[in-house]
């Protein structure tokens, strides 16, 4: 049972991108924590997946097999949740690319999921809590991209740079109503996204990374899942249009 402040008991979490990553951990944390968690991604068996390790430690999960990209789909899962305490606004895509490589269609694609998805998923949760006079906790995934840059980053950290934007402005219209919202920039996480699927130059990178970090290590969903849990509770309830960093200390920003 979570210290108090951690409770969820009684609470509704939409979690996107929850079939895998950083948004499987957050889905089986949240549920941990005692929320009714909606798990929402594209993949369907990494939905079941999920759901089934949310059953399997006595929470309750219900699952959306939808694409982000669609608001329709989106509005139609949020709408049936009985409440809504919670979204976690986690589903996202990688694209790499020199800037002078970079095709239109590129920026579109991933512009789609990155911030077009998360922007949606704010926009409907917002609605739901408004309507029902529900504080609620909204959090979106940001990426250490946006402090640090890099060579073949664009798509990427511009939709991030992009949720950041997205995630003040929407803090400061929606606090009125007791909605907080808030971002997690991850430093380099160990996920199915991260993994370009050569051993050898996965093991350099994450090599250079663990280097880089005063902690010695690079992350785990998990890590990533407990900044959620704690934007997500009542132990964050004076946090809003900040942008918590779980990184390893890789970037230090003021």
């Amino acid at each position: 049972m979570p210290i108090l402040a951690y409770d969820l008991t009684g609470r509704t979490a939409f979690v996107t991108g929850a079939g895998s990553g950083i948004g499987r951990a957050s889905a089986v944390l949240l549920a941990e924590a005692g929320a009714t968690v909606h798990c929402a991604d594209r993949d369907a068996q990494g939905l079941h997946e999920t759901a089934t390790l949310i059953k399997a430690r006595s929470g309750t999960a219900h699952t959306h097999h939808l694409d982000v990209t669609d608001r329709t789909q989106l509005a139609a899962a949020v709408a049936t949740c009985e409440r809504l305490h919670v979204m976690a606004a986690i589903a996202g895509i990688m694209h790499t690319s020199p800037v002078l490589e970079t095709r239109e269609e590129d920026l579109d694609r991933v512009w789609s999921v990155n911030f077009k998805g998360v922007l949606y998923a704010c926009q409907e949760a917002a609605r739901r809590m408004i309507a029902d006079g529900t504080p609620g906790s909204i959090v979106t995934m940001a990426s250490g991209a946006v402090d640090t840059g890099g060579p073949g980053l664009l798509c990427y950290g511009v939709t991030k740079a992009a949720v950041v934007q997205l995630t003040k402005t929407l803090a400061t219209e929606a606090g009125p109503h007791g909605i907080r919202v808030n971002a997690v920039a991850p430093g380099w996480i160990r996920t199915p996204m991260t993994d370009r699927h050569d051993n050898e130059a996965q093991a350099r990178t994450e090599s250079f990374m663990a280097r880089l970090s005063p902690l010695g290590r690079v992350g785990e969903p998990e890590d990533i899942a407990h900044a959620v849990l704690h934007l997500a509770s009542d132990a964050s309830a004076f946090t809003t249009g900040q942008i918590i960093r779980p990184n390893g200390g890789v970037a230090m920003p003021w």
